[in-house]
């Protein structure tokens, strides 16, 4: 492939850093400008110094005109003025085509000055290295021309000028460029060290001191705006390591009871020998010891993965509670109905929760509104100042005084004949969710069923 690609040199010569690629495009636009600016300065100027000795040919060309004398036969005669000086630089003057006075000039300026007399006004130039300008001015007489002034001016100072003030705008426009280009990285650098310290901040931040926060500190609004951004990473990832923490407090939690049933359970049948019953009764406790173990891990993994698939954000409680209320009645069609009530508009009741942690929590409850519940569920949303309330209240026998708390605690079953295929942490774990989004989950007294309220922060 070609090296010289188009676009591959870009690559090639491109900074590593912002600063040097902001100070590189200033010096882009910066050239970009002084080039123009300085080929216009040039071409005005050469104009100018052609416009000034063409001024200065007519100028010695109507001296030197005044002092020439039509007679009456139309013969031409010089008077000679105080300072003949005016005749000596480079005058020329005709009648017809022959010179009645002549400077002494090169032999290619003299035959340039010979070939414009007789042709009216006009001007002409020399090439070489002693270039020339020459200017004719006719002479008349009764309208008509009788001779002719022909001045010249050498145009070596006037390109000395020119050449001169290219090279000075040249090098003031290096000097220029080179200036724009350090002043360009020192004040980008000066602009980008507060986002380097924000940055340094945040990576010692999020790595040792994970609650600390840039804040509303004032800042530039550029820099406000990148505040506000690290620290919602920042609250991102402090929510998924508090994820963690808590996922792993949960297992080392709810698999300490069945793992020290199965380790007695297994010491208890290699003590000594067992009949056959015993070593049944043995066998069948440990299988459901491992049962429930694997109950544990997929319920807290599968919440770990629904809490992890997407960082903390908001859900519209309306939406998932009528999503929630069709799933029920399509999945157990003979369970009582959920009615949904909303109390405000849908706008008003956003939580700050994920819609899959706001599911875990409410999921466990209308579970258990489904098993206990005579014929009625239902499933109230309304906002409050402190956040977004929701109540899944049953008409069902309701949880007796003495066990109001205890059914938070893992594995608790109301009653053994209650028919629960899971492994008592529903409602544990719902208010665990609860409680490490912000909010909490209560049991309150009601006249009849059971009366479940969650609250969650605001979204």
């Amino acid at each position: 492939m070609n090296a010289f690609a188009p676009g591959r040199w870009w690559r090639r010569v491109r900074p590593g850093t912002l600063r040097g690629r902001l100070a590189l495009l200033a010096l882009v636009t910066t050239a970009v400008w002084v080039v123009l600016l300085t080929c216009a300065f040039n071409v005005v100027l050469s104009g100018r110094l052609r416009a000034e000795a063409d001024d200065l040919l007519r100028t010695r060309a109507e001296a030197a005109a005044a002092t020439v004398h039509v007679g009456p036969d139309r013969s031409l005669t010089v008077r000679e003025p105080a300072d003949d000086r005016a005749l000596d630089t480079g005058i020329w003057i005709y009648q017809g085509s022959r010179a009645l006075e002549q400077p002494s000039a090169t032999e290619r300026d003299r035959r340039r000055a010979d070939g414009l007399a007789g042709r009216g006004r006009a001007f002409a130039e020399t090439t070489g290295p002693a270039p020339t300008r020459l200017y004719a001015l006719p002479v008349l007489a009764e309208g008509r021309q009788v001779g002719t002034v022909v001045s010249a001016v050498g145009l070596d100072p006037y390109r000395h000028t020119a050449r001169s003030a290219l090279v000075g705008s040249i090098g003031l426009a290096l000097l220029l460029l080179a200036g724009v280009y350090l002043m360009t990285r020192a004040v980008v650098g000066r602009a980008l060290r507060p986002v380097a310290a924000m940055s340094r901040q945040a990576a010692r931040w999020s790595g040792h001191d994970t609650d600390r926060r840039f804040g509303d500190t004032p800042r530039p609004a550029e820099l406000g705006a990148l505040a506000g951004n690290l620290d919602e990473l920042l609250d991102r990832l402090a929510a998924v390591l508090r994820h963690e923490r808590q996922l792993s407090a949960e297992l080392s939690h709810e698999l300490r009871t069945p793992l020290a049933r199965i380790t007695a359970e297994t010491d208890w049948l290699l003590a000594r020998s067992r009949d056959p019953a015993q070593q049944k009764a043995g066998l069948e406790a440990i299988s459901a010891g491992a049962d429930r173990m694997r109950t544990i891990c997929e319920t807290l993994l599968s919440d770990a993965r629904a809490r992890t698939s997407e960082a903390p954000g908001r859900c519209a409680l309306g939406a998932l509670a009528r999503d929630l209320a069709a799933r029920a009645a399509h999945e157990l069609p003979a369970a009582p109905p959920v009615t949904v009530r909303l109390a405000d508009e849908e706008s008003a009741l956003t939580a700050g929760v994920s819609p899959a942690v706001a599911e875990r929590i409410l999921a466990p409850l209308l579970d258990n509104a489904r098993r206990y519940a005579a014929g009625h569920i239902a499933l109230e949303c309304s906002a409050r100042p402190e956040g977004v309330r929701v109540v899944v209240a049953d008409d069902g026998p309701g949880v007796p005084d003495g066990a109001r708390e205890a059914v938070f605690e893992p594995g608790h079953r109301a009653h053994p004949a209650d028919g629960h295929d899971g492994a008592g942490l529903g409602l544990p774990l719902a208010r665990r969710l609860a409680r490490a989004a912000g909010g909490e989950l209560t049991l309150e007294p009601a006249a009849r069923g059971a009366r479940f309220v969650v609250t969650l922060p605001p979204g």
